[in-house]
């Protein structure tokens, strides 16, 4: 079992030399096994980031109130959200980062 934390709220995100101001619910865990902090979550819809990313995987820089990380987006879901995840230092405050 794993010990989530996380962050909802707006954030800004950097794809290919465009900011964009979007909303995001992400969470993650300290992975032991591999020694690195795994963050995820959703970006919601967004017709901006729509129109660039237009459903392929791009790499990212999303910052939020409380820090940035690189990161990548994937696959948009049914409702057009796109994934994004990331490795090592999140995008948002951890109470115990190992």
């Amino acid at each position: 079992m794993t010990d989530e934390e996380g962050y909802t709220g707006p954030a800004e995100l950097h794809v290919n030399d465009t900011d964009i101001a979007v909303e995001v619910e992400l969470r993650g865990y300290f992975q032991p096994i591999d020694g690195y902090y795994h963050w995820y979550g959703r970006v919601n819809d967004h017709e901006t980031l729509t129109d660039l990313v237009k459903g392929k995987r791009t790499a990212v820089r999303i910052t939020t109130p409380d820090g940035e990380a690189a990161g990548e987006l994937s696959d948009p879901d049914p409702w057009n959200r796109y994934r994004i995840t990331g490795t090592s230092r999140p995008p948002f405050q951890v109470d115990n980062p190992a």
